[in-house]
């Protein structure tokens, strides 16, 4: 586990999308906004749930649910509307 924002390499790293959270209500919803995101942007990037708690405190979220966009957390602690994501997406965009 890294420490103090020095993330090690895990499997599944390779998903330039991750909602992070322990499979909660709220983060299952998370990750329906996110791919109804994607579905609206014509992408089909692979999602990513981690669930846990050791790499989601690697990212260091405190807070969840989490999205994580190309290994940076751009939301935490709340969950999002289809439309936030498509815009935090494009904000990000190189997926």
């Amino acid at each position: 586990m890294g420490l103090f924002g020095k993330k090690e390499k895990t499997a599944g790293d390779d998903a330039p999308v991750k909602v992070l959270g322990s499979g909660c209500a709220k983060c299952n919803q998370l990750e329906a906004s996110v791919k109804a995101a994607l579905e609206q942007l014509g992408m089909d990037p692979a999602i990513d749930h981690v669930t846990d708690f050791a790499q989601i405190a690697a990212y260091g979220v405190m807070s969840t649910p989490a999205l994580v966009v190309d290994g940076k957390v751009v939301s935490f602690g709340k969950v999002l509307k289809t439309e936030e994501v498509v815009t935090l997406l494009k904000k990000a965009g190189n997926l």
